[in-house]
């Protein structure tokens, strides 16, 4: 092997190990840090309590509870968002316990986790979705409460659904969903 060949090989492996670094450093906040395990990997959330801190204590809650744990993704529209959250997988069901609306300004840009609701603003539950592109005619109608900071490749590896109702057939689930500082590693 020629010593270039030798160099740019080298390189290569630092910096793929400063990535792999990077990326699993990224919770600053072990209480406001979710780890969301799907079939093809780990998410790692932020979670925004600054913006909607109501909605993050009850997302909170719910995953302390397990309440997350095998849910389907019953919603997912390629090139806009995966929707979960409903233990019955139809799209009609939740925790029980429905919010009070938190809109900010912080956008629906790819990442972001929003709370689902009707047409109705206080009425988010348990289901919420992940933007899969930026969608910004969402931004102050519905309260974001997180972001993804790793893990991106394995929301996009949700299996999609109709293209126009997201209805999705044998749909992909949570493996489960864990508050960071629960987690013993």
């Amino acid at each position: 092997m020629s010593g270039k060949k030798w160099l740019a090989g080298i390189a290569a492996l630092i910096a793929g190990l400063f990535i792999a670094v990077s990326a699993n450093a990224v919770e600053t906040d072990p209480e406001n840090t979710l780890y969301l395990e799907l079939k093809d990997g780990r998410v790692v959330i932020e979670m925004l309590p600054k913006y909607a801190p109501n909605h993050v204590a009850r997302i909170k809650e719910l995953t302390r509870q397990g309440f997350y744990d095998g849910i389907v993704f019953h919603r997912v529209i390629d090139g806009f968002m995966a929707q979960t959250g409903d233990p019955t997988g139809t799209g009609m069901g939740g925790s029980g316990q429905n919010l009070d609306a938190e809109f900010s300004n912080v956008p629906h840009a790819r990442g972001t986790l929003s709370m689902a609701r009707s047409s109705q603003p206080d009425s988010a539950d348990s289901q919420f979705f992940i933007v899969l592109k930026s969608s910004t005619f969402l931004d102050g109608k519905y309260t974001v409460w997180g972001r993804v900071v790793y893990g991106m490749e394995h929301v996009d590896a949700i299996k999609k659904g109709h293209p126009q109702s997201g209805a999705v057939d044998n749909p992909d689930k949570i493996v489960s969903m864990k508050v960071a500082a629960d987690v013993k590693e």
